[in-house]
Parts: structure tokens; sequence; C-alpha cells
């Protein structure tokens, strides 16, 4: 039994256009956590990472 990478991304794909936001509020949720852990460090830096791995995934515009 294999796998298709069509398939795989197929369905990355699907689970992100029906749960956009759960991705996007983990991925804020993550940034909060590491800037609260490293003592604010990231600052608004987190913000534009959170930013930026949204666009990546496509979801920005759903959070």
């Amino acid at each position: 039994m294999g796998f298709n990478l069509d398939d795989i991304k197929g369905q990355a794909e699907n689970a992100l256009s029906e749960h956009g936001d759960q991705v996007g509020d983990a991925i804020d949720k993550a940034v909060d956590f590491v800037d609260e852990k490293t003592g604010g460090k990231l600052g608004d830096k987190g913000d534009l990472i959170a930013d930026k791995a949204k666009d990546a995934l496509g979801i920005n515009d759903q959070a």
C-alpha cells in the first residue's frame, strides 16, 4: 500500500479550507506561548510570524 503525494496535498487543502480558522487560532496560541516563555522577547515580531505562517497556508484572511 503506497501513498500519493497529490492525494495527501488534496486532503491537507480540504482540511485547511474546512478548519482554517482553528489552524489560525492554533498558530496564534503557539506564538503567544513562545512569547510568554521567552519573557516577551518576540513582541510585535510574534504577530508578524503568525501572519506569515497563515499567509503561507493561505488562511490569513479567514481568521
